[in-house]
């Protein structure tokens, strides 16, 4: 099933000759450019292009695409999400999955008891965060919940195939 996964974002002009400032969500920010084509999305209207060139600037990336060439041009792509389809990311290991694949699954305690689902993960520095929207009839009042993404000592088991993650987790918290 095609996807299109946001890779980063498209920043502030740089130059007078359409280059543009580089915002890449990837692990190694470089890596943003192992993807081709990108597809450009900008309140809602997309448009695929080609980077014809790319470099480090300062602290940040720096690209320029094959059909602009001025300024004017540039700024008309500023703000847009970078995305590519998912058939472009490699295949992981058995065992292994994409942080965009445990969106919308159940979350179920060692007790059996269905937590609600994830809604989103939130980067913390040491250890990434689920944010589990908890079910309408929660019988501990709960709207959200934030659980530690801690493999083994909280997440238990992640079966893609269920859309399950199962937790250690108590439901009061």
């Amino acid at each position: 099933m095609e996807k299109d996964v946001i890779l980063g974002k498209i920043g502030a002009v740089y130059g007078i000759k359409g280059w543009l400032k580089i915002h890449s969500f990837a692990d190694t920010p470089e890596a943003i450019f192992d993807y081709s084509p990108w597809v450009l999305n900008l309140n809602g209207k997309k448009l695929t292009v080609t980077v014809s060139e790319w470099r480090r600037h300062s602290n940040s990336l720096i690209a320029k695409f094959a059909d602009i060439s001025d300024r004017n041009e540039a700024q008309l792509r500023t703000g847009a999400e970078i995305t590519v389809s998912s058939d472009l990311l490699p295949e992981l290991p058995e065992g292994e999955f994409y942080w965009r694949d445990l969106i919308g699954m159940d979350v179920v305690n060692t007790s059996g008891y269905s937590l609600g689902k994830v809604t989103d993960i939130m980067e913390t520095g040491s250890n990434d965060v689920l944010v589990v929207k908890a079910n309408r009839t929660d019988a501990f009042g709960k709207k959200e919940r934030l659980i530690p993404y801690l493999d083994e000592q909280v997440i238990k088991h992640v079966s893609l195939e269920h859309k399950q993650i199962d937790v250690d987790w108590d439901p009061g918290f």
